[in-house]
């Protein structure tokens, strides 16, 4: 069965986050009760942050980090660049091990945590930060597919019988610098000898409008450009559809991996379920 091999140093798989730029990135979530407006870009920053911490915390053995993962993170507006920041800048991907031991910054942040007595307290918190928001110009999509295509051929090339790749674009806006129907399309059809790579789509919301998530068809989305990216996303595998349930979502075979109108919950959830393996050894 395609998408079943174990995940292990020998051979590691790979997630690479692909981070919307573009000036509508300024904007706040549509719907969204934060009491205050929050740009899109300091939310999808924040939450692709957390994942690399959690990714890291998930790969720790011991006193050693295993490198089960190599992780990239891409952004793109007019441009497509890296924006790991501090000693990780310039690199488009690294071994999570690398990742994990070098955020370019730890914040502290204040939490809400349960106080055991009905009540909430707020602790401050170490919040390690690899990469932060940035808002400005177009939506190069069409190019940053193209590139990460380049990457994982070259990746693929060295762990030819790895669990493949996933792909996960996050973003606000259709593409500006043409159709991107064609890049994706090649992108998806690089593999191991486990599967084509996994190429997830998540929308973000600056209007009130209902979310649509992990359609089965196009027919439920009003909107053509969401057709448009149902059609790029690639089916649900099997560990994806069961985090998806587990989430509570209505799941079928033919489920894509697309959110569409998504809010910063749903944009959590997303990562999570992108993300989640059941076979590390």
């Amino acid at each position: 069965m395609p998408y079943s091999a174990e995940i292990s140093r020998r051979q590691p798989s790979c997630f690479i986050f692909l981070v919307d730029q573009s000036g509508s990135m300024a904007d706040g979530f549509g719907g969204a009760d934060l009491g205050v407006m929050v740009q899109k870009a300091q939310v999808v920053a924040d939450a692709v942050n957390r994942l690399l911490d959690s990714l890291g915390q998930r790969c720790v053995k011991g006193n050693e980090i295993y490198d089960y993962f190599d992780v990239g993170v891409i952004g793109y507006s007019t441009e497509v660049q890296p924006i790991f920041a501090g000693d990780l800048a310039q690199q488009f991907m690294a071994p999570i091990s690398k990742i994990y031991e070098n955020p370019a910054a730890l914040e502290q942040r204040m939490q809400k945590i349960p106080d055991g007595m009905g009540g909430f307290v707020e602790v401050c918190n170490e919040f390690p930060v690899w990469f932060y928001p940035q808002a400005g110009g177009g939506t190069a999509m069409g190019s940053v597919f193209e590139l990460t295509r380049s990457l994982l051929v070259e990746w693929t090339a060295k762990h030819p019988f790895s669990y493949p790749p996933t792909v996960i674009n996050i973003t606000d806006g259709e593409s500006t610098d043409g159709d991107p129907r064609a890049a994706a399309a090649a992108l998806r059809e690089v593999q191991t000898s486990d599967g084509t790579v996994l190429l997830y789509n998540i929308h973000l919301s600056s209007e009130a409008a209902p979310s649509v998530s992990f359609p089965s068809t196009p027919e439920v989305l009003y909107d053509p450009y969401a057709k448009l990216m149902f059609e790029i996303s690639s089916p649900l595998p099997q560990a994806g559809r069961r985090a998806a349930e587990k989430e509570g979502y209505r799941i079928t075979p033919e489920s894509r991996a697309f959110m569409f109108n998504a809010d910063p919950v749903k944009l959590i959830q997303f990562l999570d379920i992108g993300t989640r393996t059941d076979n590390l050894r």
